[in-house]
């Protein structure tokens, strides 16, 4: 018997993995197309965007699978992320000649709209309350 959580928690998680599919396609091929053409005008801003990109790869790909092991690494990507986000949008605004041009997470995601900033907060959220969701009703999960 399936839950009324269930349904829900499916679609905010399809939106979410989506969001940080198009995130992880944007940002990886930003950063190779910045790395390609102007690396020696801002290395570490280009190398976070790859970065950055990687992790949003790694966690498209957690979120999608089920499992512990795949529950550990989307929380740690997404923890990576959000510490990433928060170092780096601070460093971009305190010492602004670290980042001659933008990165995925200079200025908090600025020039993303701010979903840098924002998708880890609920990627942690989505993963909080699945993992509540399977210990009530593991069904609910399985969807």
């Amino acid at each position: 018997m399936s839950t009324p959580t269930a349904p829900r928690t499916l679609g905010v998680g399809r939106v979410l993995i989506a969001v940080y599919a198009i995130l992880a396609l944007a940002a990886t091929a930003r950063s190779l197309v910045q790395i390609i053409e102007h690396f020696d005008v801002a290395p570490v801003a280009y190398s976070l965007s790859a970065l950055s990109g990687v992790v949003y790869i790694l966690a498209t790909i957690a979120l999608v699978r089920r499992g512990p092991v795949w529950t550990r690494i989307a929380w740690a990507t997404i923890t990576f992320e959000l510490v990433g986000v928060l170092v780096v949008g601070v460093l971009s605004i305190v010492d602004p000649e670290l980042f001659p041009s933008d990165s995925v997470w200079s200025y908090f995601g600025r020039g993303y709209v701010f979903i840098p900033l924002v998708l880890p907060i609920l990627g942690m959220v989505w993963l909080s309350r699945r993992a509540s969701a399977a210990r009530s009703t593991p069904e609910a999960v399985q969807s």
